[in-house]
């Protein structure tokens, strides 16, 4: 049985955490959790997501909470590295909060930067990882097609494993797909899955050599592995900034897929600078573990987001709630 939404408000903490580095323009992360029948779960969408997206998110806490887990295929995930668009000479000290990682994720196209820096950063990147290491770039869909096209060419000598939503609309992923396939370097799709409409719609129209799935913004462990499962393409999992407790949501998300051949985007907890698990989840050799983490009662009052901002949380939720399916 899932809980009435006053169950879910009982005994719900909400935190603001800081930031090591500043990313996707904010230096500290809000969430609320809550300890439902199956552990704690997170509810975190960014703040300024709508209500109807927001649902989602909260569909997937419950689902975390207060359902069974599927069946899990591995209980160790291997995680990239998650570089923001900083300048070159602090590249070395944010992948030094990423222990072991073999694989590092480079945003780029960051609003107010130019090419030349997204290339500078990426050499940057090549450099410190060796030949071995492997280069994913993450434009958040902000370029467009010939933008996206150029930029694979400026960026291509530095071997890179994919490019992850470089243009907005499935149409031109497919076209850029096309454009760039005999480079030999795939097109992931994020964005045009977690944001779409029908997450499917970009599998239909082979616009993607593979997804980047998120536990939170697809509803939860369940649906996103019917999605995959639907979609028939190769998937990789990310998180959304999350504490470790959403981190965990992901970690058994990716522990469920019957194949797991990319390294997730799981060790963001690294890119705070504090967390509500007395252990956090953060890479060891390049890795995290599959598991709940035990919570830090210090922390969460430590963490407190304050009376103001627990207040909005907490109508945030009654909101979304009433947008839920029967």
């Amino acid at each position: 049985m899932t809980p009435t939404v006053d169950e879910l408000l009982a005994d719900a903490v909400v935190v603001s955490i800081p930031l090591a580095t500043r990313f996707r323009g904010v230096d500290h992360r809000e969430a609320l959790l809550v300890e439902g029948r199956e552990g704690w779960t997170e509810f975190s969408p960014f703040l300024e997501y709508g209500d109807a997206e927001a649902a989602a998110w909260l569909a997937a806490a419950i689902d975390f909470g207060w359902v069974a887990p599927p069946a899990l295929l591995r209980d160790v995930i291997r995680v990239n590295a998650t570089l923001p668009a900083v300048p070159p000479d602090q590249v070395a000290a944010v992948l030094a909060r990423f222990p072991g990682a073999r694989t590092v994720k480079v945003k780029v196209a960051e609003r107010g930067q130019v090419l030349a820096e997204d290339v500078a950063r990426v050499r940057e990147v090549r450099s410190l990882l060796g030949p071995e290491g492997r280069i994913r770039l993450d434009a958040n869909g902000a370029w467009n097609l010939d933008e996206a096209e150029h930029a694979v060419h400026a960026m291509a000598e530095f071997d890179l494993e994919y490019i992850e939503q470089p243009c907005t609309t499935v149409e031109d992923l497919a076209e850029l797909r096309r454009r760039v396939k005999y480079m030999g370097i795939p097109v992931a799709a994020d964005e045009s899955v977690r944001k779409a409409e029908d997450p499917l719609a970009v599998a239909r129209a082979r616009a993607a050599d593979l997804l980047v799935i998120k536990a939170q913004p697809l509803g939860g462990l369940h649906r996103a592995l019917a999605l995959v499962a639907e979609a028939g393409l190769p998937a990789v999992v990310s998180s959304a900034l999350d504490t470790s407790v959403g981190i965990a949501m992901g970690a058994h998300l990716a522990a469920a897929l019957p194949e797991l051949d990319y390294d997730c985007g799981l060790g963001t907890v690294s890119l705070l600078a504090d967390d509500v698990a007395v252990e956090p989840l953060r890479p060891v050799d390049g890795a995290i573990p599959v598991r709940r983490p035990a919570i830090d009662t210090d922390a969460l009052r430590r963490l407190s987001a304050g009376p103001e901002r627990t207040a909005w949380w907490r109508e945030r939720v009654r909101r979304c709630f009433d947008l839920l399916e029967p």
